[in-house]
């Protein structure tokens, strides 16, 4: 996959927000907007391009990337993408068994005595043979699950936690779909970044009907978002370390050519649904993962370094683990 050179970034500092223009090793700060949503939608209200409005709006300040990227200085990276004005009309969700190593993954974990394919297995199979619609077909739904709000995006740098009632806490590298609805309800592709879409393994093999809550976690974005990058075929590697040495390592491989569902059909069975065409809403939307060390037996520990790097997107993701060792407290729940 050829680089792509249109890469923006969403950083902060004392001040307020910015956001700038990628171009290795510095940082082109862009004036008159503090955030992709708000670029985007500019773009959008004017019907300008939006490499154009980007080009109308930088400035000559730059910044080191170096320094902000290893968290130097008063910079700081945001998430790649965002709803700047209500984290709460941000929605954060992803597509799962799309990719063959996720299913077999999701096979071994609820595998029967008899062998039988699980129910996990049939939806990637049916993702394969219904999964690329022609253009103005529409294919199989594949799965899909629920992350959270805008409040569960973690930027590069920051902690991912395993709270006190999680199992685990467990890396999934993968691409995230960065998306905005416009004033008439129509939803825009802004672009695509790296993704560690993180979640609790060990309560997921338990029963996969508990898929839906292990998913209920924070996950992370960024560093970058790549406005121009297409979805054909994504290569990478992911690994975790320990105490600075890696203990476990993998190659990784998403967009179309190594999937079961083309762009289109999962774009579609998201935004299908009224609820996710509301106005003005923002959308980041995971694609699913073909790697993670939790199917290599692998139990991530307190202060790990998950890192997440896909050829052509920019500068490697990295998160550390928390694990909040306190004890699991009731939520009171108030009657009026």
């Amino acid at each position: 996959m050829t680089t792509n050179n249109i890469r923006l970034v969403q950083l902060q500092n004392a001040t307020g927000r910015k956001i700038a223009l990628v171009n290795e090793p510095n940082l082109l700060l862009i004036n008159n907007f503090t955030s992709v949503y708000d670029l985007a939608l500019a773009a959008i209200d004017s019907k300008t391009p939006i490499k154009k409005v980007i080009d109308q709006n930088l400035s000559g300040a730059k910044l080191d990337y170096n320094g902000v990227y290893e968290g130097k200085g008063d910079w700081k990276l945001l998430p790649a993408f965002d709803h700047p004005g209500n984290s709460l009309s941000c929605i954060v969700s992803g597509t799962g068994l799309t990719h063959k190593n996720s299913a077999l993954n999701r096979q071994m974990m609820h595998q029967s005595v008899d062998d039988k394919p699980t129910d996990s297995m049939q939806m990637y199979q049916w993702g394969l043979e219904g999964g690329s619609p022609k253009p103005g077909e529409i294919g199989v739904q594949p799965e899909w699950f629920y992350k959270g709000t805008g409040t569960a995006l973690k930027a590069h740098g920051e902690y991912l936690e395993v709270p006190p009632f999680g199992n685990d806490g467990g890396e999934e590298p993968e691409i995230a779909g960065l998306y905005v609805i416009d004033k008439n309800g129509n939803p825009y592709r802004i672009g695509f970044c790296t993704g560690n879409e993180f979640s609790d393994h060990v309560m997921e093999k338990k029963n996969y009907l508990y898929l839906a809550p292990s998913k209920l976690r924070q996950c992370a974005i960024g560093p970058e978002i790549v406005i121009d990058a297409r979805f054909e075929s994504f290569t990478g590697t992911v690994s975790v370390s320990r105490d600075g040495k890696i203990v476990w390592e993998s190659p990784i491989n998403s967009g179309e050519a190594n999937m079961a569902h083309n762009l289109s059909n999962l774009e579609y069975h998201h935004f299908k649904y009224e609820g996710h065409r509301v106005p003005l809403q923002a959308h980041v939307h995971f694609f699913g993962a073909d790697a993670f060390s939790f199917g290599n037996k692998i139990t991530l520990q307190d202060n790990d370094e998950m890192s997440v790097a896909w050829n052509g997107m920019g500068r490697a993701l990295k998160n550390r683990l928390k694990i909040i060792n306190e004890t699991e407290k009731l939520v009171e729940i108030r009657t009026l």
